[in-house]
Parts: structure tokens; sequence; C-alpha cells
């Protein structure tokens, strides 16, 4: 774990686990902003002396607004290998209420201290949590730095919230998921906070990247099937399956809201053989009347077709050549107060195995 690490005693995690749900503000239940829960956690780290703190994941929530809704999704690669979308960011959670609320369920009981000859009664249970609180407490007031906002900054409640480090919820197995994890800080309302990818539009827009539902990269072939040396085949996409796709990313609470969209720009074509023909040359197939490539048709056997390739040689007995069908989308975003931009490019590409034949004369209508 690559998280802040904070001292405490072994028995901490269990500890923790074992207080009971932090009362919100508002009141009991779920207050209608989402916010009111912190999003510190304390890791054991094994030697039983220490213990991190990682971000939870983020409130943000995300709808499908145009394409497939199951989940049977694909994800787009980003073309430029130096772009990957945010697995983490730091957003408000609390507001110094909420703050002051949690660290009351940190603060010791009193008790009545047990004696018996002159001494605590060994392995007293009571003094024991006592003990697990203090540290606990402790640990608490470190990462909400108690010391530098007085009384929990309830003086500026209404005025702004504690943000912290969040999780991106589609990549939470990320290692770099951990790096979100400084303390929380107080920002007032309408700043931007002084850290790493503080949560915005752009922030929202790419943390869906990888969770636009892409359809299969399915091509059409015409002829189907076993290919024939020097035979023109067409190439095609489902005009009806590939269309823009759009997810819908919101924080609650915030104001803050994104729509990413992708759409269909270019499909590409590699043979698996450099004995092939491609159309066009460089085997790049765009958009063309709302449609990439199209099918064959009869009395088109002496056409060129706007997509596809022609293989030259057949392949030998009983192997195949890898055709493989790449397809690139245009990625956009739109956002809270008219903000958008593009994203990288995306692309998802399948393969299939092609056998190509020989035959002295080809007669096609």
């Amino acid at each position: 774990m690559r998280g802040r690490s904070w001292v405490a005693v072994g028995s901490l995690a269990l500890f923790l686990v074992c207080l009971p749900d932090v009362a919100h503000a508002g009141g009991e239940g779920e207050p209608s902003s989402g916010m009111g829960e912190s999003n510190f956690e304390a890791k054991g780290s094994g030697g039983g002396d220490k213990q991190t703190t990682e971000a939870k994941v983020s409130r943000v929530k995300k709808v499908v607004v145009e394409g497939d809704k199951g989940g049977g999704a694909e994800a787009l690669t980003p073309r430029d290998s130096n772009w990957e979308a945010p697995a983490c960011w730091y957003e408000p959670t609390m507001s110094p209420k909420e703050v002051k609320a949690l660290m009351k369920k940190y603060e010791p009981e009193k008790r009545e201290k047990k004696k018996e000859s002159g001494g605590l009664i060994p392995g007293d249970s009571g003094d024991l949590v006592n003990a697990l609180q203090r540290q606990s407490e402790s640990i608490m007031k470190g990462y909400f730095q108690t010391d530098k906002y007085k009384n929990y900054n309830m003086a500026k409640q209404g005025k702004g919230m504690f943000w912290e480090g969040v999780r991106n919820p589609e990549k939470v197995d990320d290692p770099k998921s951990d790096d979100c994890t400084q303390q929380a800080i107080w920002v007032d309302k309408g700043d931007t906070p002084d850290v790493p990818n503080p949560v915005s539009p752009k922030v929202l827009a790419e943390s869906v990247y990888d969770s636009l539902p892409i359809p299969d990269t399915d091509v059409s072939l015409n002829p189907e099937g076993r290919q024939t040396v020097n035979l023109k085949t067409w190439a095609w996409l489902d005009k009806a399956k590939f269309k823009p796709v759009k997810v819908g990313v919101s924080l609650p609470g915030t104001g803050l809201w994104a729509e990413t969209t992708a759409e269909p720009y270019a499909l590409t074509l590699e043979p698996g053989t450099d004995q092939a023909e491609t159309f066009p040359a460089g085997a790049k197939c765009v958009v063309e009347d709302g449609r990439i490539g199209a099918p064959y048709t009869k009395g088109k056997a002496k056409q060129t077709p706007p997509c596809g390739l022609t293989y030259l040689k057949a392949t030998p007995g009983g192997q195949s050549y890898e055709l493989k069908a790449t397809l690139i989308w245009k990625v956009s975003w739109k956002g809270t107060g008219g903000a958008g931009a593009e994203l990288p490019q995306g692309e998802y590409g399948e393969g299939r195995s092609v056998r190509v034949r020989e035959v002295q004369s080809i007669v096609r209508d």
C-alpha cells in the first residue's frame, strides 16, 4: 500500500471497524447532498505498529445516456499511450458540523476506574477500549488537522467544505488509485484547492472514459467466410449498431456534471499479410454519409469498394491469415458552465482467421 502512514497500536484496525456509523449533520439517514462520511480508512500494515490511509470510492453517479446499458460493452484504448483516465482525485466530502459529529464518535467514554489491590483490574475491557479510542482520536485529529482548523472550522459552516481523496469507481483496483491520500483540507466555497487533480467537470468526464459502452468491432464482409485470391472483399459496419455512445456523470451536492460522448470515426483493416491490397490505400476507412464502408450489392462486381481489401496470395494448406479490424472513436465532453473539449481518440479492435483460396476464373454478379 502506498498510502500515507499513521502511527497506531496494532489493535486499532479492529477498533475502527467496531465503531458505530457516523451520524450525519442533517439528522438520521443519508443527507440529500450525499455528503457527510469521511473517506479516511485505516488499514493494518502487517507489522502491527502502523496504519495507512487509503482513499475510498468517489460518490459520483454515472448513467449510460446512449448505448448498451447491459454492462457487456468493451473498453476503449486511448490512442495516446501517455494518457489515461484519472484513478483518483479530491472532492468535497464533509462540512465542519459533520466533522465535529464524526470526531465526537472517537472521544473516550468517561468511566469509573475499577481497582483491585491498589491497581486496575488486569484485562479491563473498558479501559482497553478507551486506550484504543484515544489512539484513534489522535489519528483522526491529525488527519483533519484540528490544530490548524480551530473547532473544526465551525465558524465557516456553510462557507466551504473539507475535501478528501477518493478513488475512481471505474479504477478501484488500479495501484494509482492509492495516490490521493493527503490529509483532509479545508476549501472555501468557490475556491479550487491546491492538490493534485481536484474534481472538476473535466475530471468527471475523463473518469468515465474506460466505461463508455463500446460495441464489438463486428465488421461485415462480402464474400463472407473463405476469401478468394484477387477478388475484392467489401467491408462495412452496421449503421444501426455503430453510432455515438454517451455517458453522463455527476457529483451529488456540488452542481458538477459532465457528459462524455464517443462516436465512430474510422475503421482500419490489417489483412495479416503483406500479400494483400486495401481500399482505400492506407487501409483507413472514414465515415461517409453517416456510415463506414458500404455493403456489396448486385451489379458492383467491377467497382472498387469504399472500404475493403483483396488478398493476392492463397493461404498455405490448413493455415489462415489473421484479419484485424480496429474501429477508431472520437471522444469529447461537455459539462457544468458550458465547459467542454476533445479527449484523446480511442480504439477497439478484433481479429478473425481468414482462409484464402486460389480460383482459376472468377464470376461475380
